[in-house]
């Protein structure tokens, strides 16, 4: 057996193991990178990057029979589902070289294309290598979870795994979950010709705020999708070439079915207990990501047990490379990251929900609100579903939700201004450019202002007294 001796050992090349890679390699240090499936991890092969550009073209069809009243007359689009997933295929395979062994390799990783396990505290084996390393930073990511419903087991099912690799339209597909990827993937089958039912056992979309999430389900249902929600999927089975779900309050049928209730932690293959890591879920770290009882170990994303999402994986990986490289006191807070689900209108949050924020704050909260229908661009492009809605303490942004058309690009002002604590002053003072969504954002922080200067007795009296005062 190979034995390497390394600064980093890096277990597992999806988001975050790739920047830990990246970042320690490009600043000096001796890293292996271990990866026993895809380069790229779930979100270039299976996430955020396929499901975005089956989106692409769910949108483009929709907008063919749906181009509003901008005097453009609807055509009914012809969906080629197969490629569809042509287009899915192509925008993996041109970010796939960015994330490729090849690129790793040359700046300097050692690439091991195989499964890793712990043998001892700081020894992790990969194939025929036996590498001992300094850190090891766990980076496995996460898997589908599949629920143990009555039946499952013996009917064919899909999970984000497989759901880009289908070629055949289904004719109705089930989708049992409705978080976000449940979300996204019903209104982007639904426009590709498809009739859709999710079945969601409490509220769609719960982890959003629901005055928000509200208009996005709407929307859902105006497309002609079934959202049957409060309801548990209990038993599956197939009947007479259908697939069937039956709830606690009826059966619903299909030809295709979908899980996508959430999200389980890659830890099953490590033998972590070897190395003295402690885990349940995923493992057990402290904010500066730092295994609870081997100082050696450290791990990003979900392998952290925190927000599942492949922006928080690389931030993640930022604040590991800044203790093991430079020693420095870096921690991961959870206050700053936002999060979005892309359907239209699309909807972004980060911070504190209003009723988080009046949980933890009580009177100390103020709610601003700041419609689409009131921003000229949005007017001019017909896009004026939606409002952004602020929770302030003390002049300060503790939460923000937008729902409307690039949500999930408004929403970095708002996770800019809670990470550095600036006030709702900083974002009235910034300009933007006009007509632009931007202003939006400016307008809510203006509408926090409003009624201190345009309602208070006190404004006006200084005001007069200044003008008696000025020649």
């Amino acid at each position: 057996m190979e034995r390497i001796d390394c600064d980093v050992c890096v277990i597992g090349a999806g988001s975050g193991g790739l920047s830990v890679a990246a970042g320690a390699a490009q600043m000096g240090a001796n890293v292996v990178l271990v990866e026993g499936h895809e380069m790229g991890g779930d979100c270039l092969n299976y996430g955020c990057v396929p499901s975005k550009a089956l989106i692409a073209s769910a949108r483009a069809a929709y907008g063919m029979s749906h181009p509003g009243d901008l005097g453009v007359a609807p055509v009914e689009p012809q969906v080629d589902y197969a490629a569809a997933k042509d287009h899915v295929a192509r925008a993996i395979a041109a970010i796939a070289p960015a994330d490729s062994q090849e690129r790793f390799e040359g700046l300097g990783v050692r690439v091991i294309r195989d499964w890793a396990r712990f043998e001892d505290a700081r020894t992790v084996i990969a194939g025929d290598a036996r590498i001992t390393a300094r850190r090891v930073v766990i980076a496995t990511g996460s898997r589908p979870f599949v629920p143990p419903i009555e039946g499952l087991d013996g009917v064919e099912y899909h999970t984000n795994e497989t759901i880009f690799g289908l070629r055949e339209r289904p004719d109705h597909l089930l989708i049992v979950g409705g978080g976000n990827i449940g979300i996204e993937m019903a209104q982007a089958h639904r426009r590709l010709g498809c009739e859709v039912t999710v079945i969601e056992g409490a509220k769609a979309l719960a982890n959003d705020d629901p005055e928000l999430s509200a208009i996005v389900l709407s929307q859902l249902r105006a497309e002609g999708v079934t959202l049957v929600e409060g309801q548990q999927a209990a038993r599956v089975f197939r009947e007479g070439g259908r697939i069937v779900v039956e709830t606690e309050g009826g059966r619903h049928e299909g030809s295709h079915l979908l899980i996508a209730v959430g999200r389980q932690v890659n830890l099953d293959r490590l033998d972590l207990d070897r190395a003295n890591v402690a885990h349940d879920r995923a493992v057990t770290v402290g904010d500066d990501l730092r295994s609870t009882t081997n100082r050696r170990v450290y791990a990003v994303g979900d392998a952290a047990g925190r927000m599942q999402f492949t922006h928080v994986a690389g931030y993640h990986a930022g604040v590991v490379v800044q203790r093991i490289l430079f020693g420095l006191p870096a921690k991961a807070r959870q206050d700053h990251v936002p999060w979005c689900t892309y359907t239209d209108p699309e909807l972004a949050h980060v911070g504190l929900t209003e009723a988080q924020a009046r949980e933890r704050h009580g009177g100390k909260v103020e709610v601003v609100r700041f419609p689409y229908e009131e921003n000229d661009r949005a007017r001019a492009t017909g896009q004026t579903t939606g409002l952004v809605k602020v929770s302030v303490v003390g002049g300060k942004p503790v939460g923000a939700s937008i729902v409307g058309a690039e949500a999930g690009e408004l929403i970095s002002t708002w996770s800019m201004a809670i990470a550095n604590g600036l006030k709702m002053k900083a974002i009235s003072d910034t300009i933007v450019p006009y007509p632009t969504l931007s202003e939006i954002n400016k307008r809510a922080a203006g509408a926090y202002f409003s009624p201190r200067l345009f309602e208070s007795d006190m404004v006006k009296r200084v005001v007069r007294l200044v003008q008696t005062l000025i020649p």
